[in-house]
């Protein structure tokens, strides 16, 4: 499944998520000696390990470790992941740095990003099993849109067939995915706790009337 587009493009440059897309891909090419193929090579060690967060937080592991919450966010384990992570963060990351704008949302992205790494360690503690990738902080992404852009229509492409879905569908099936459809190897909690800190983000910062308001207001006062 491939999410092209949404109805509603982004009427500004989201120069922080082309700077997201452009640093993902330049790290993934980096980390594989410029190869689109091949395992990790130069930043294997900055992969998030739930045991050792949790023994770092406890003041009996290496202190350095709760640095990859962050870095973690920035890897990915081989081509297809980075493009379909990829292909998710640039079809919905523009209106929601619109929204935000765009210093709000890179802080924003960051916390939402550590927030789904800390779902996961909350769930799966003991796990010395390597998390990577930036689909926590996208879930992030989404959790936001699926509350500012319910009615946005998606065109959505399986192979060779294409179909339009609201987003408020795309997004709400892909959460209840998450939840009822487990999969070895994907950090599914990880894609619920940045889902839910999106929406926490859109509830905290005054709902989606006062916040697409004060991108109108913005805009107003620019023209």
């Amino acid at each position: 499944m491939i999410a092209e587009r949404a109805n509603e493009p982004s009427r500004v440059i989201p120069y922080v998520t082309y700077t997201l897309l452009g640093l993902n891909v330049f790290i993934y090419l980096w980390d594989r000696g410029g190869g689109l193929f091949g395992p990790s090579v130069s930043f294997a060690d900055l992969a998030m390990r739930p045991s050792e967060v949790v023994r770092a937080v406890k003041g009996n592991g290496y202190p350095p470790a709760l640095g990859t919450l962050f870095t973690s966010l920035f890897l990915h384990g081989n081509f297809l992941h980075l493009l379909s992570n990829m292909i998710f963060l640039g079809t919905f990351g523009g209106e929601v740095e619109e929204a935000f704008g765009s210093f709000k949302f890179m802080l924003l992205y960051l916390f939402w990003g550590v927030f789904a790494c800390l779902a996961h360690v909350l769930v799966m503690p003991h796990s010395s099993t390597p998390l990577l990738g930036a689909s926590g902080a996208i879930g992030g992404i989404l959790g936001c849109y699926f509350l500012l852009y319910p009615a946005n229509v998606i065109t959505v492409a399986i192979l060779v067939v294409t179909f339009d879905v609201a987003a408020w569908i795309l997004l709400g099936l892909w959460f209840l995915y998450q939840i009822l459809v487990p999969q070895d190897g994907v950090a599914n909690w990880a894609h619920v706790g940045g889902f839910l800190a999106g929406m926490l983000s859109v509830l905290i910062l005054g709902g989606k009337q006062r916040i697409l308001a004060n991108l109108n207001a913005g805009e107003q006062r620019v023209a």
